[in-house]
Order: C-alpha cells, then structure tokens, then sequence
C-alpha cells in the first residue's frame, strides 16, 4: 500500500495564518514561519501555503515567508493564490516552493495548466478545486460544482469534469477543496473525495472538515472487501493525502498523533 500523506494547511493573509469555516468568518491563527518550523520537527509530509488575499502585494508577502520557510524546512512546500501566469508560477518556484497550486486562474483560462506543466511538469501543477454540492442527478446522486473567487461564484461547471479535463491537460494533483465542509469539523466529503478519485488517475488531497482523528482515518482508508461488497461509503475515503488545519494550528492535535492513530486504522503512513 502507498503511503498516505499528512499535509498541514497555511491560508496566509497578511503575512499570518488565519482560518474561517465555510471560507468565511476569517481568524487569526498564527505565525506562519513558525508554524512551518513546527510541523516540519513533527514530521508532516510536506506543506501547503495559500494566499487568501490574492493580491499582488498579497502574494509578494506570501513568496516572502516561503523564502523564510525554505531555508529551515526540508519537505516540499506547494503555494497557491494569485497565480495567473507561468510567470508567477516562476517567482513561487524561485522562492523555494516545490510545486504550484491554481485554482480560479485555470478556470478562467484551462490552458494554463498545459503552459505550466510544459515549463515545471505535471509534477509540478497542482489544481485546486473548490467543490459545493448543488443539487442531486436523476439518479440520486450528489452533483457538485467548481467554484472560483475564493469559493464565492458558481461556475456552473461540474467539479468531477473539471478534473477530468485539468488532468487532460497537465494537471498532476488535485487538492480537492469541500466548501459545505470546510473548517466545519464535521469530517471530510467522502463521498465528494471518492468520485473524484475513481474519475481520475492523478492523486488527490482531500481537505475541509477535519475535526478528529477518526475523521481523518477514514478519507485516507482504502476500501476494505466487506465496505466495497455492502457499499459503505461512510467507512472510507481512499484519498492519497489529507490536509489538516484548524486541529493543527489550534494545538488539537499533532502530526505524530495523526499519524499513529491512523496507522492503528490500517492507514499505511510515512515515519
């Protein structure tokens, strides 16, 4: 079994890290070189900075604390926000970061994953997606949307299409983004993160709604044969890596608890 990845979350403001719930109801949550330090000693597996602002001076800000957070940390670091050109994409790399993540950008222009991949590799091209379930298909089946501008407009397009067509075109990753989830504490979209794998061949970062242990576990389980058989997909997530905040930053939890608890759940997880 691969190993399943930890990846501790920074949404940077301002130069500080802050969490919200439902991408909304914004709260300081620290310093984010210090931050990255720490989770660095305690073994995380590599480390995602987002820059909520999105702004030139925002994203200045943030290349700059990935400038500070390189020279200490030795795992990879991904940085998203605010990058509309390989050129951006140049600048983050230049600063330390080891890969890419876009989210509202490859929305409004798709071929920019092809230019990225082209210039780093798909290694290096994340594409985020910010999901919200919209309704259900005749079938029953839950229907989500992409969402872009921070999780405030509806593209229209369909989320599992989106991916689809993103991998297509040199996405390598996806980071998978529950809206209804996110900073809820209520656990993770499982079924959200399972139709998205099963549609695409690239791995994928489930995040929002970490609130425990056990909720983590579960979108990193694989399927086991009596869940495959009865169906339960409340059991398990199968995600190749699963990104945590809130717990983190909140001093919850940390990352040798995550790991050792989910191991004892039949998570294969890297020491």
């Amino acid at each position: 079994m691969q190993a399943k990845r930890i990846i501790p979350c920074l949404d940077v403001d301002d130069g500080r890290v802050v969490k919200g719930i439902n991408f909304k109801s914004i709260q300081d949550a620290g310093d984010p070189v210090e931050l990255a330090r720490r989770y660095n000693d305690e073994g995380a597996d590599e480390l995602t900075f987002l820059d909520i602002g999105a702004s030139y001076k925002s994203r200045a800000t943030l290349l700059e604390v990935v400038r500070q957070v390189a020279v200490e940390v030795f795992i990879p670091l991904c940085v998203g926000g605010g990058i509309r050109q390989v050129k951006d994409m140049r600048e983050a790399m230049n600063a330390g970061a080891d890969k890419v993540s876009v989210c509202t950008s490859a929305l409004q222009n798709p071929s920019l994953l092809s230019a990225m991949a082209g210039a780093y590799g798909s290694q290096c091209v994340v594409l985020s997606i910010d999901a919200k379930q919209v309704g259900r298909d005749e079938g029953g089946k839950p229907v989500w949307h992409a969402f872009s501008h921070g999780g405030r407009k509806d593209t229209g397009l369909d989320a599992v299409q989106w991916a689809i067509q993103a991998v297509e075109l040199g996405a390598g990753e996806i980071l998978l983004n529950s809206i209804d989830a996110d900073g809820t504490g209520a656990g993770y979209d499982l079924a959200l993160t399972r139709t998205i794998l099963e549609a695409i061949p690239v791995p994928v970062i489930a995040s929002g709604g970490a609130g425990n242990l056990d909720q983590i576990a579960k979108v990193l389980l694989p399927p086991t044969a009596e869940s495959s058989v009865l169906g339960n997909g409340d059991l398990w997530g199968n995600a190749d890596a699963a990104l945590v905040a809130s717990l983190l930053h909140f001093g919850k939890t940390t990352i040798p608890e995550i790991k050792k608890y989910v191991e004892s759940k039949g998570v294969c997880v890297r020491w």
